[in-house]
């Protein structure tokens, strides 16, 4: 056995193994006052990963689940609508099948049942015109507009809110868009160099607010290298055309992008000065025909994002061009606009939507098709030949209304409840498999946390009589 003053080894040892200790005490008082095995990846780097990607999928159908109650609602307060004028057609009819019993009624009788009758189709046209939600129109043929996008080539994507030039889209119609003016890109070119192998001056020069430095070695295709480098950082490409200039062009479209050269010592431009640019936004006009005749609106881009290709008009309405699209100047067919589909997102992941068709519920597109001529808004009752008519319109209206119902409760029960009943399946099993990853058992961590307070009582103890160990040298020197 040895004795050292200057190394005492067994010091060290019970310090390390103590130090080690406290930490992971450290640890379990973390997992207690959090209740998470998981605080950090560091803890556990695997799960951590795996319960990020559980965390993402329960916030998606957090999110589906309310996303269902709304749809829910949506769909509540169009069949409540519907239900209204169900009765009011109920009405309608009792007064035709009167009108129709011309014998016992009096000029009165009669001009009094045509005056309800008017009432009546006043009153379902108020409702198919005024029932919303939040600010969506329900029954006027415009509760959604659904855009597919038919050129891909030249569109990116195609967004409609249901209204055009302030009116709604009731009319499923194709999109044409002719762009009126392309956008561009802003572009500051240099003096002229004769090869990429000509040296430049000596000095510095900033690209939006980015500071380059020459040396009197440095050639053309050197800066042109420096610049590109960059790119990241001043969102500027540089190129180089022999006998040429050096062409500094913003990577974006737009007129929010810009290329400021400032060159204090003539690197570039071949004596001090500056030169700027700034890009030009799209613009475009877009065509769709509401039923009666085409309608042209004006598209504007640079106000979406700053994106000069993602073109919105005063609706919010957006069409995004691509670079293709860009450079086109005669009309192309965008896409297609299927009105009346509403579109609802019911799941946590993309894709995962549903719709329901809304039509138009005013009378002049109630009652079709059974008289020709007719629609609830022109019924006539006023005789007994067009009382009948009118009876086989109202009950053509009826069945109408009654579809639309229909389709609405079964799109509430069949789409919506039984996908809210999957969700919620799935939420309460995705929620168990984070828990057994992330939380923490507090029973076994309190029998892991005494353990550790124990190891550390005792570390303590230990690197103490461990530090008291070298004082035994000195009975030798005594």
């Amino acid at each position: 056995m040895s004795f050292r003053i200057n190394t005492n080894l067994s010091a060290i040892s019970a310090l390390q193994n103590l130090s080690h200790t406290g930490d992971q005490l450290s640890a379990s008082i973390n997992r207690l006052s959090t209740g998470l095995k998981i605080n950090s990846a560091g803890d556990d780097p695997a799960g951590f990963v795996i319960s990020q990607g559980f965390q993402a999928q329960l916030s998606g159908i957090n999110q589906a689940l309310n996303n269902n109650q709304d749809a829910i609602n949506f769909s509540k307060t169009a069949e409540g609508a519907l239900s209204e004028v169900n009765h009011l057609l109920n009405d309608a009819r009792t007064l035709a099948v009167a009108s129709g019993n011309s014998a016992t009624l009096d000029p009165n009788a009669v001009q009094a049942n045509q005056a309800q009758l008017n009432s009546i189709i006043s009153s379902i046209d108020r409702i198919s015109s005024t029932t919303s939600f939040g600010n969506k129109h329900l029954l006027d043929g415009s509760a959604g507009v659904l855009a597919s996008n038919a050129n891909g080539a030249d569109f990116s994507a195609l967004q409609f809110t249901g209204q055009f030039s302030g009116a709604a889209i009731t009319t499923n119609s194709a999109v044409t868009v002719v762009v009126s003016s392309s956008a561009t890109k802003a572009a500051v070119a240099s003096a002229t160099f004769a090869a990429g192998t000509t040296t430049v001056s000596a000095g510095s020069f900033a690209i939006n607010g980015v500071s380059f430095t020459t040396t009197a070695s440095d050639t053309v295709d050197g800066v042109v290298q420096k610049i590109n480098a960059a790119q990241g950082q001043t969102g500027v490409i540089a190129t180089y055309t022999a006998g040429g200039a050096v062409t500094l062009t913003q990577a974006d479209y737009g007129a929010t992008k810009s290329v400021n050269l400032s060159d204090a010592n003539g690197v570039l431009l071949g004596a001090a000065g500056s030169a700027s640019a700034s890009g030009t936004d799209a613009k475009a006009t877009a065509i769709i025909n509401n039923g009666t005749s085409l309608v042209t609106v004006n598209f504007t881009g640079g106000k979406f994002g700053n994106s000069a290709l993602k073109l919105t008009d005063t609706d919010g309405n957006a069409i995004t061009l691509t670079e293709a699209g860009n450079a086109t100047s005669s009309a192309v067919l965008a896409g297609r606009l299927s009105a009346g589909s509403a579109q609802f997102q019911i799941g946590g992941n993309a894709g995962q939507t549903t719709t329901l068709s809304l039509g138009n519920y005013g009378t002049s597109q109630l009652g079709l098709g059974v008289v020709s001529g007719l629609s609830l808004n022109n019924l006539d009752i006023t005789s007994s030949a067009n009382a009948t008519n009118a009876l086989k319109v109202i009950d053509q209206a009826i069945s109408d209304v009654s579809s639309a119902r229909g389709s609405i409760g079964n799109f509430q029960r069949n789409v919506l409840q039984s996908n809210i009943a999957s969700l919620q399946v799935a939420q309460q099993n995705i929620t168990a498999s984070l828990s057994s990853i992330q939380d923490v058992d507090v029973a076994s961590e309190m029998t892991n946390f005494t353990k550790l307070q124990i190891l550390q009582q005792s570390g303590v103890s230990v690197l103490a009589q461990a530090n008291a160990g070298p004082s035994s040298v000195l009975k030798l020197l005594g």
